[in-house]
C-alpha cells in the first residue's frame, strides 16, 4: 500500500477537524468550570420544590390508601 494515499487524510484531518474538536472540547470544558448560571441555578431551584411537593402529594397520596385499602401494596 502506497504511504501517500494515507497522507491526504491524515493531513485534512489535522488541518480541520483536530483544531474544531479541540476548540469544542476546551469550550465545553470552561463552560462546566464556570457552573451554573443564575437562569439554570432558578430553573433548579423551581424543580427542586415542584420535586418536593410532589414528594408531599405522593405521601399524602400513600396514607389515604393506607387509611382505606391496607393491602393496596401488595396487589402493586
Amino acid at each position: 500500500m502506497d504511504p501517500d494515499i494515507l497522507m491526504a487524510p491524515i493531513i485534512i484531518f489535522m488541518v480541520v477537524v483536530a483544531p474544531i474538536w479541540l476548540i469544542l472540547h476546551y469550550r465545553s470544558k470552561r463552560q462546566i468550570s464556570q457552573g451554573l448560571s443564575a437562569d439554570e441555578y432558578a430553573q433548579l431551584s423551581e424543580l427542586s420544590e415542584a420535586a418536593d411537593k410532589m414528594a408531599d402529594r405522593i405521601r399524602t397520596l400513600e396514607a389515604i390508601l393506607d387509611a382505606e385499602t391496607p393491602d393496596w401494596r401488595s396487589k402493586v
